[in-house]
C-alpha cells in the first residue's frame, strides 16, 4: 500500500463563498461541507483568477494565471503540450478518475492522455427543464425555473456523476488514487426538486448588496436593463436565493455521499478531501443575476476552499489571501509529485499542517477581452442570447481588467473604464466604490503599480525542456524546374 494519500477533488459550478454555513451564512444547509470544515482547514480568502468556468479552472489545474497561456475565453482549453495537475498526478502513478464529462477544461486528447478512467458508471437521463415563463414575463430572463416536475431522486448529470463516483470507489480502485468530481449546480438556471426546493424559508434570506449601479463598470448597468431586472421585486430575489440555497444544499448532501462511498471502502484515513468551485454567482447583488466575462466582484471571484486529510490540522479557520491557483501546487506537494515546469500557485501545505507563517500579500484576478477581439466574443442562444447581445454590442463592457485584494483593500483597473476601489473591512459587499476621491489617490497609484509589477513578473513562462540552438539539419537536394 502506497503512503501517498489518495485525493477526492470535490468542485461543484458558480458557488459563492459566502452561501456556506462554514463561511457564516445562517441560512443555507450545508451539514457535510460544515463537518469537513471542522476536521479540516477553511480558507475565508479565497479567490479564483477569473469569474468564468473555462478560464478558472484551466487556472486552477496549471498554476497559471489566464492571461499567461491566453486561457481567458470558454474555448480555448488546455492542449496536449501544456501542464495539468490530473496529468502530473497520473505520471507520477496515481490511478486518476474524472467522474461525469464535462468539456469545460481540456482540449481533445488531453482528459485521456490525463486519466485511467474518465466519463460514466451511470449515465444522466435529464437535463435543465425549459424556462416556464413566457416572453414577455418579469422572470423570463431571470434564470429562475423553480421547483422541478420531478421530485426524490432526478437522475440529472450531477447525480449521475455521483452515482458514478459511489460505484468507482466501491471497485477498490488501486491505491494512490484521484477522484475528480465537477457538478454542474448551482449554476443556473436556478431549479432544484424536493426536499431541496422547500428547505430555505423565504423570509430568512439574507439581504442583498443594492442595485447601486452609477459607479459601477457599465456591463453591471446593461445587464440590470436588458434583463429587465427592475421589474423584480424583493420577494422576486428571495426566491431566486432561495431556490439557489437549495441547489447548494443537494450538492452538499452529494458531497457527503461521495466521502461515506470513501469510508465505507476502507479508504477514509488514507484519503484527503478538496471542497472548492471555479467561481460565484451574482444571485441578487446589485439587482443581478449570473455572471460576467469581466465582472471582479467579490461574490464573484471569492471561492470556498476547505481541504481536510491525514496529517492535517483539524479546524481550523485561516484568513490568509489564497488563490485557486494554489490547488496544484498543494495537490502535487501532499501527493509527494515533483513539479517539472514554472507555475505561480503557491503550496497551502504548510498551512494545512498548522506551520503558520504568512502566504500571500494579496490575490489577483482577471477578465475580460480587447475590443480587437469582438469576433471571439460568445454568441449564445436563449437565456444568453440578451448577455450575447451586449457583448457585441457594447465591446467596452468585455474590457479586459484585473482586481488586486489584500485583506483591507480591493482595486480593480479596467483598462477601458474607470476603476474601483473598495473598502474591505468596512465594505465587504464592495457597494460604495472610493476610486478617484483625492484622499485614496495614493493608494490607487500604489496599486497600479502593484498590477504592472503582477503584469511583469507573470507575463509567461519558460519550458524547462531545452531546444537544441543548433538542430542538426537533413541536407536536401535543391529542386530544379522541369
Amino acid at each position: 500500500m502506497s503512503d501517498r494519500p489518495n485525493i477526492v477533488m470535490f468542485m461543484p459550478d458558480q458557488l459563492r463563498a459566502d452561501s456556506v454555513g462554514a463561511f457564516g451564512n445562517p441560512v443555507v444547509q450545508t451539514p457535510n461541507i460544515d463537518a469537513l470544515a471542522r476536521r479540516g482547514t477553511i480558507f475565508r480568502n479565497a479567490f479564483s483568477q477569473h469569474s468564468l468556468c473555462g478560464p478558472s479552472r484551466v487556472s486552477m489545474f496549471t498554476g497559471w494565471y489566464p492571461h499567461v497561456g491566453g486561457h481567458r475565453t470558454l474555448t480555448n482549453l488546455l492542449k496536449p503540450w501544456e501542464p495539468n495537475l490530473l496529468k502530473s498526478l497520473k505520471e507520477s502513478g496515481y490511478n486518476v478518475a474524472w467522474v461525469g464529462q464535462r468539456g469545460d477544461t481540456f482540449a481533445p486528447g488531453v482528459t485521456e492522455a490525463s486519466t485511467d478512467f474518465a466519463g460514466w458508471i451511470v449515465r444522466p437521463e435529464f437535463g435543465f427543464e425549459p424556462c416556464p415563463f413566457p416572453e414577455g414575463h418579469k422572470l423570463r430572463y431571470s434564470f429562475y425555473h423553480g421547483r422541478r416536475k420531478h421530485d426524490g431522486v432526478v437522475l440529472d448529470f450531477d447525480e449521475a456523476t455521483v452515482q458514478s463516483a459511489e460505484n468507482w470507489i466501491a471497485a477498490g480502485p488501486p491505491e494512490p488514487w484521484v477522484l475528480f468530481a465537477a457538478l454542474i449546480f448551482p449554476h443556473p438556471p436556478f431549479e432544484v426538486e424536493e426536499p431541496w426546493f422547500s428547505l430555505h424559508s423565504r423570509k430568512d434570506i439574507p439581504p442583498r448588496a443594492p442595485s447601486m449601479l452609477d459607479d459601477k463598470p457599465r456591463y453591471m448597468r446593461a445587464m440590470y436593463d436588458r434583463y429587465e431586472l427592475a421589474r423584480l421585486d424583493e420577494d422576486d430575489f428571495s426566491e431566486i436565493r432561495a431556490t439557489y440555497y437549495g441547489m447548494i444544499s443537494r450538492v452538499d448532501d452529494q458531497l457527503g455521499r461521495v466521502m461515506r462511498a470513501v469510508d465505507r471502502a476502507g479508504f477514509g484515513a488514507r484519503t484527503v478531501t478538496a471542497f472548492f468551485t471555479d467561481h460565484g454567482e451574482y444571485a441578487g447583488d446589485f439587482g443581478l443575476v449570473e455572471k460576467w466575462p469581466a465582472g471582479l466582484s467579490e461574490c464573484l471571484v471569492r471561492n470556498p476552499l476547505v481541504i481536510a486529510g491525514p496529517g492535517l490540522r483539524e479546524g481550523q479557520v485561516s484568513d490568509e489571501m489564497v488563490e485557486l491557483i494554489d490547488l496544484t501546487p498543494t495537490m502535487m506537494e501532499l501527493g509527494e509529485v515533483a513539479p517539472k515546469y514554472t507555475q505561480f500557485g503557491k503550496s497551502l501545505a504548510p498551512l494545512l499542517r498548522g506551520e503558520g507563517g504568512a502566504h500571500r500579500a494579496r490575490a489577483f484576478s482577471e477578465g475580460g477581452y480587447l475590443t480587437i477581439e469582438e469576433h471571439q466574443f460568445e454568441r449564445a442562444r436563449f437565456p444568453y442570447d440578451r448577455k450575447s447581445a451586449i457583448m457585441h454590442e457594447e465591446p467596452i463592457t468585455m474590457g479586459r481588467a484585473v482586481a488586486l485584494r489584500d485583506r483591507k483593500w480591493t482595486y480593480i483597473y479596467r483598462l477601458y473604464e474607470p476603476p474601483e476601489l473598495y473598502d474591505r473591512e468596512n465594505d465587504p459587499l464592495e457597494v460604495t466604490n472610493l476610486a478617484g476621491r483625492p484622499e485614496y489617490a495614493e493608494l490607487e497609484r500604489k496599486s497600479r503599480d502593484q498590477i504592472l509589477a503582477w503584469l511583469c513578473e507573470t507575463s509567461d513562462v519558460i519550458p524547462w525542456e531545452e531546444d537544441p540552438r543548433f538542430p542538426r539539419l537533413e541536407q536536401r537536394p535543391i529542386r530544379k524546374e522541369t
